[in-house]
């Protein structure tokens, strides 16, 4: 199966990784990743669906921007991206940020929502990490960067917070990869849009069905906030999977594909196929 990169136009131009054909899936990436970190679930999801990952603005292939960010504007952005494609109701698969990002843009946009799968995240979109915790998140990825740091340099060590100690070799290689192709500037700006993003919503009224996934040994996102966010929304599902930690779509691939596709079968029906693309 081919996957193909493609943009949206206007500012900033958005890049994404399309494959496959049918009711549309798009894969929100985390603060540190890009589009290609879900080449798998491309793939797996292409038998199916018309499955997209995107480059956040400053991310990958996209456009950097002028000025500070809006964390709301990444919201925006997909809503763009849904438009161009002529897509009404959208499947969203969020990491990490991505999840964030999601609850956004369901509390905002709720009628584009077919379901939410969230990884590894945070509930809501206020900050949830207390003060001390802010600071020591912040500090880890962007103090490096302003002291003069290089993104190889800063890459490894940062990479160990995310890993589990199952991780190999290889997803080192490739987590390490990812971040070092960070834009430093849009990076050093989303860091701090992110983490201090702060607007109240109320998860117990999410109405769509929710697919929470977590890495049993994800050492920032406790597999404990998962639990506690099942039992906020109405209906969510949960699956914590052994052997993995933050990243658990790239540590464990083949259990991540086979959740997210059991629940995915279940409710695809809930969005159409994008009216601006070729079958």
């Amino acid at each position: 199966m081919e996957i193909r990169t493609e943009y949206v136009p206007g500012s900033p131009r958005i890049a994404y990784d399309e494959a496959g054909s049918g009711p549309p899936v798009l894969f929100l990436h985390g603060i540190g990743g890009n589009r290609t970190n879900w080449r798998e679930q491309l793939l797996a999801c292409a038998d199916r669906f018309y499955a997209m990952a995107w480059d956040a603005r400053g991310y990958g292939q996209s456009d950097d921007y002028e000025g500070p960010l809006d964390f709301a504007s990444f919201a925006d952005d997909v809503i763009r991206l849904l438009d161009h494609l002529g897509i009404s109701k959208v499947h969203l698969v969020g990491l990490s940020m991505g999840g964030r990002i999601s609850q956004d843009l369901y509390f905002r946009y709720p009628g584009r929502v077919a379901t939410l799968t969230l990884c590894d995240t945070f509930p809501g979109t206020t900050p949830t990490l207390p003060p001390d915790k802010m600071d020591e998140f912040i500090n880890l990825r962007k103090g490096p960067l302003v002291a003069g740091k290089s993104l190889r340099e800063m890459a490894e060590p940062l990479v160990k917070t995310l890993l589990s100690a199952n991780a190999t070799t290889e997803h080192t290689k490739r987590l390490v990869a990812s971040i070092e192709a960070l834009h430093k500037d849009s990076y050093i700006k989303t860091i701090e849009a992110t983490t201090r993003y702060d607007r109240p919503v109320d998860i117990a009224t999410i109405s769509v069905p929710v697919q929470l996934i977590y890495g049993a040994e994800d050492s920032l996102t406790l597999p404990e906030i998962g639990r506690e966010m099942q039992r906020q929304i109405p209906g969510a599902l949960l699956e914590i999977i052994e052997g993995a930690g933050h990243l658990v779509n790239i540590e464990r691939g083949e259990a991540f594909n086979e959740v997210l596709l059991g629940f995915l079968g279940q409710h695809q029906g809930r969005a159409e196929p994008p009216s601006m693309k070729a079958p």
